[in-house]
Formats: structure tokens, C-alpha cells, sequence
């Protein structure tokens, strides 16, 4: 009886999920926003609402050559939801970059012209504030903008095919950026009908993931269609508010909705312990009325705040002792072992440094940001997917293991060598060049990573990529002006600044695009849980400028930054399924203490300051 009790009290959402059923029934399609707390089990929502249109209206969609749109913010959550509706084909599940491109893809003569329209205003609006400031170093940048974006008019109309990427660098003439495939395709969702009547007829319904911090210019054009397409489009958006924490999303999504939309709601939390819920309701409260309730058989769970002067030094050392206190507090020695919790910095450098590869990530973050978190950068793959490998294998002494890699990755075993000259000559020279490499590594030197691509280079052991090949000159030699490079010479410098590091920081700069570092940062884990969380808050290392936990915690009382530093801070404080310590450095430690107690998020003994 009790089991069948709590049952019930932990099945408390159930007509939200009915509710959106019925939203999705293409006879009779009606727009919805989902209100999904952090927890409340969104994306087991999202996956039940496709298979009740599998079950119920599949065969018949698939007749017409329909399709269900499904929008989300990460590719690692595109991959789980086509995971787990077993990659049906009726679902079209993208994230919202790829998903804007298929929508105009090919479009290129009304692409030639809006870019036409938007280059001359973004022109005109800098010649008049160019004319209008003074000189120095923003009148310097306009007249750089000035040029390349003349540059960029002028080209135009030679470029016949519009090319992009969602997880490349885009950098050609020809290629469209981020911001501006998302731009387009709104403008012409919003503007062309025919583009609007082709989009229904090919979805709909469309479901989008983490809506508040979908670009604010897409959601609107979506809104539009939902207005303009009522009785046979569905937009169905899931989010929490509370969960913003980028800029370009829409302001105050999910209030003043048209009368005609479903307003389903999630009140449980199934992620995280009574103790993290109550502290994600108070943090909460003074915002809007939504409030969680934990699952009856959830744990208590530890939560602690620590509060440590900005000026004490060796931050990672004074962390380290916070997370074995954590162990004695919540009885759980697991705190102990650094890859059993997960530490969140606010920004990649801090992790970076934590992990031991600042250097290294710093050139290659200023190099291409994009292409470096999400693992394609190719100067970064050349030393952590090629080099790195063949090191370990060879320190293993796995011989099977090195000559796998060979024959995947090294020109002196590639098809046309072997076939040119088949024989043992080749594989003695792969495995000697192999040892040349190692003998750098020897006896617990650690070469910088110019010295290793010579020495690849000199071996010929690995394909350098195209924008190292002129740093591959003998090592004896310099690299002058007379070289010639395709860089230009801010890039060159960072390339210079990266085969300065040492080579000891590949190992851990390769966990961290792959996410099996022990460190992420705050906007990064979105979506993830983990059971044992460290949320490292410190203003003065993260020197940006969107969020202030100074601010936060009493210095200022209100404001659009404090607002979306509470917002990140309920982010983070909701990926802990077990225990969660919050390390707050600050410049007051007396004014963050009083703030917590004053404000009721923490008890007196959930407190502990270090000074």
C-alpha cells in the first residue's frame, strides 16, 4: 500500500504528459509551452511525446512524407533523444544551427541578398560612427570592420554556392557564420508565405528543447508561424526561465502566450536529494512562482557552502581540502577520488589551469574557439588524436597498438607506399621513426610541442597539418620572414605561443573537449548530472563581464547581471544527484555569509568559512 502511495505522489505529472498528447494529434495540432524544471525529467517527456506520435499517427505521416521537427541545444542531446527513438526517420532531430541550415540550404540567390541588404546597413551604421568617434583603439577596429565587410560587399556577387558548417570553423568567402544562418532563416520563415506553407507541410510539428535559450530571433519567427499555420502546425516548446543563462535567448518565454496554447507544468524533481530541491525553491522564489517538490524516495543529501578570501593562494590546493571535508560531512569517501566529482569553473581557462594544459588551451581557444570544445580543431586533434596516442603505446610498449595507429595515421604505411614498394623496409621504418619520437620523451624530458612536430615532420612519421607546415623547418633553422605563411600574423603569433607549451599538457587538454575531464564549466553541464559537485564561484579569475557572483550575493540587489548570475547559479546547483559543495570566493566574506542567512538559502552550520 505504501509503495502504490508513493507511486502515485512521484507520479504527480502525469496529465502534463497527457496533456502534451493531446497537443500532438495532426488532425487537430495545438501549440503548447512546457514549463520543465531542472530534473523534472524533461527529456523522458519529450521522448514519450514522439513515440505517442510513432504509435498513433507514424504510418500515416510517413504516407504523406511528413515529418516531426525536433530542435535541440547540444549535439550530445540530438545523439540521446535519436538514441533512444531508436533512430526512427520520422523524427528530424537536430540542433538549432543544423536544423536553421536545412531549412535554407541552397536558397543562395535570397541569401546573396539579404547578406546584400544586411552588409550595406552594418556599413553605413559603422562609416557613421567612425565619423562621429574619436581615434584610438575602437576607431582602429571600425575601420577594420570598414574594410573587411567592403571587402566581403564586393565579393558577393562572384559566390554561387552558400557553404556552412555546424561544427566547422566557416571561415571562407563562401561559408555563412553562426549567427547569420540563424538570422536568415528567421528572416525568411517570418517573410516569405510560401517558405512558411513548404515548412508546415513538411513539419507539423516541431518540438524545441531548452527553448528559453533558443535564439530570440528564430522563437519569434516560430511564433509567428504558429499564428499565421493555426489548426495545422504544432510548436511545442520546453523550458524553465529559470534556466537561461545565454543572451540570445527570448526574454521572458513562456508568460503572455497566445490564449490557445497548453500550458503543461512539471512539479517534480527526480534528479536531485530533498536537501539540493529546497535550496533550488528558495533561490528561486523571488523570481516566479514555480516550485519543485523531491521525489518521496529521494535521499536528504549534503549541501555546504564554503566562503574563502579572493587573496588566498594556491586555489587548487585550498580545493582539494574542501573536497575532503565534503567526505567526512556527507560520509562518502568517493569525495577523494578527483574524477568522482565533477568541478565547475566559470570559464575555460580556469579549468584549463586546473587541469594543468593552460597554455596550450589559451592559444588554441583564441585560434577557434568552436572547433576546439567541440573536438575538430585540427591543430589540436594533430597532437591529442595522433601523436598522443602513439606515445602512450609506445611507453606501454604495445606494439599491436602502435602498429594499428601506423596504418591508420602514418604516410609511411599509407596503400600507395606499400604498393610501390612492398616489403618489411617500410614497417622497420614506421616502427624507427616511432622510436625518434620517443627519444624525446625520454627520461622524463618534456619537449615543447615545436620540437615534437620537428621531429614528426623530420620522420615524416605523421601528416602535418596544412597551417604547421611552416614550422616545420629543420630544427637548426628559424623561422623568418622570408618563410611563407598563410597566416596572418595575430594567428601566427598564437601558433608560435602554442609549439612554445610543453608537451606534458596534451594528456590533459585531451580530456576536456570529450568531456571526461574532471572539470566543465558552469553553462557547459546544461542537461548533465553528476553525484558529487563542486560549483566554483570566483569573480575575480572568471574577469567576465555577463555574470557577478559578487553581485549576487549582496554586493548589488538587483539588476540584469545579478539576475543572470542567479539564474547560472540555479543551473549548476541542480546537476548534484547526491552532494554539493559551493566554494564562493569573494572579497567580503563577512557581507556573503550574512546574505545567505539573511536571505534563508543556507542553515548556520551549512556555512563554513576559511580565512
Amino acid at each position: 500500500m505504501n509503495e502504490a502511495h508513493h507511486s502515485d505522489e512521484n507520479d504527480i505529472d502525469q496529465p502534463a504528459d497527457a496533456l502534451i498528447a493531446q497537443c500532438l494529434n495532426p488532425e487537430n495540432p495545438k501549440s503548447f509551452f512546457l514549463f520543465a524544471g531542472a530534473g523534472s525529467g524533461k527529456t523522458r517527456s519529450l521522448v514519450a511525446a514522439l513515440e505517442h506520435v510513432q504509435v498513433n499517427w507514424g504510418e500515416g505521416l510517413r504516407r504523406q512524407g511528413k515529418r516531426i521537427g525536433v530542435i535541440t541545444f547540444t549535439n550530445a542531446a540530438s545523439d540521446e533523444i535519436k538514441r533512444r527513438i531508436q533512430f526512427d526517420a520520422l523524427f528530424d532531430v537536430r540542433t538549432i544551427h543544423s536544423f536553421a541550415w536545412s531549412l535554407i540550404e541552397g536558397l543562395n540567390h535570397d541569401i546573396r541578398e539579404w547578406l546584400r541588404v544586411k552588409i550595406s546597413e552594418d556599413l553605413d551604421d559603422l562609416r557613421e560612427k567612425e565619423a562621429k568617434g574619436r581615434a584610438g583603439r575602437a576607431s582602429d577596429d571600425r575601420k577594420l570592420k570598414i574594410v573587411a565587410a567592403t571587402k566581403r560587399l564586393d565579393s558577393l556577387p562572384s559566390i554561387k554556392t552558400f557553404i556552412y558548417s555546424p561544427t566547422g570553423t566557416n571561415r571562407t568567402r563562401d561559408a555563412l557564420s553562426h549567427a547569420e544562418v540563424i538570422r536568415i532563416a528567421a528572416h525568411f520563415l517570418q517573410s516569405k508565405p510560401r517558405m512558411q506553407s513548404i515548412f508546415v507541410g513538411r513539419y507539423p510539428i516541431l518540438l524545441v528543447d531548452e527553448s528559453q535559450d533558443t535564439n530570440r530571433h528564430l522563437i519569434d519567427a516560430l511564433f509567428e508561424v504558429s499564428a499565421k499555420q493555426a489548426g495545422s502546425f504544432s510548436l511545442g516548446l520546453i523550458g524553465d526561465t529559470m534556466q537561461q543563462i545565454y543572451a540570445d535567448g527570448k526574454e521572458g518565454l513562456g508568460t503572455a502566450l497566445p490564449s490557445t496554447w497548453a500550458t503543461p507544468g512539471k512539479q517534480m524533481n527526480h534528479r536531485c536529494p530533498k536537501r539540493v530541491v529546497s535550496l533550488l525553491n528558495k533561490v528561486r522564489s523571488t523570481v516566479d512562482p514555480h516550485q519543485q517538490q523531491a521525489r518521496t524516495d529521494a535521499r536528504e543529501g549534503t549541501v555546504r557552502l564554503f566562503i574563502v578570501p579572493s587573496s588566498i593562494e594556491d586555489k587548487p590546493g585550498l580545493e582539494d581540502r574542501v573536497a575532503a571535508r565534503m567526505a567526512e560531512l556527507s560520509l562518502d569517501p568517493q569525495w577523494l577520488q578527483r574524477d568522482a566529482v565533477k568541478t565547475l569553473t566559470l570559464e575555460h581557462r580556469m579549468a584549463a589551469a586546473r587541469l594543468g594544459c593552460l597554455d596550450a588551451f589559451v592559444a588554441l581557444y583564441e585560434i577557434d574557439s568552436t572547433s576546439l570544445l567541440n573536438g575538430t580543431q585540427p591543430l589540436a586533434t594533430f597532437f591529442t588524436d595522433q601523436v598522443l596516442p602513439l606515445v602512450n603505446a609506445h611507453q606501454r610498449d604495445d606494439r599491436f597498438a602502435v602498429m594499428r595507429l601506423l596504418k591508420t595515421l602514418s604516410p609511411l604505411l599509407s596503400v600507395e607506399k606499400l604498393k610501390g614498394s612492398p616489403g618489411k623496409s617500410h614497417l622497420a621504418e614506421a616502427r624507427s621513426a616511432v622510436d625518434e619520437l620517443a627519444r624525446l620523451l625520454a627520461d622524463g624530458r618534456d619537449p615543447t610541442l615545436l620540437e615534437v612536430l620537428t621531429r614528426v615532420s623530420e620522420q615524416h612519421l605523421l601528416q602535418v597539418p596544412e597551417r604547421l607546415a611552416a614550422w616545420t623547418i629543420a630544427s637548426e633553422e628559424e623561422i623568418t620572414d622570408d618563410v611563407e605563411v598563410s597566416e596572418d600574423d595575430d594567428r601566427r603569433k598564437l601558433i608560435d605561443d602554442l609549439l612554445a607549451t610543453r608537451f606534458s599538457q596534451i594528456a590533459p587538454l585531451a580530456t576536456y573537449p570529450s568531456r571526461k575531464a574532471r572539470f566543465d564549466t558552469h553553462q557547459g553541464v546544461k542537461g548533465l548530472e553528476f553525484e558529487r559537485v563542486m560549483v566554483i564561484m570566483d569573480d575575480q579569475e572568471a574577469r567576465g563581464f555577463m555574470f557577478k557572483y559578487e553581485d549576487l550575493f549582496g554586493r548589488k540587489t538587483e539588476g540584469k547581471t545579478s539576475e543572470a548570475t542567479r539564474r547560472l547559479f540555479y543551473v549548476t546547483a541542480s546537476r548534484a544527484t547526491k552532494s554539493l559543495a559551493l566554494l564562493a570566493y569573494t572579497d567580503d566574506v563577512t557581507r556573503v555569509k550574512t546574505f545567505m542567512l539573511d536571505n534563508a538559502w543556507f542553515n548556520e552550520d551549512e556555512v563554513i568559512t576559511i580565512v
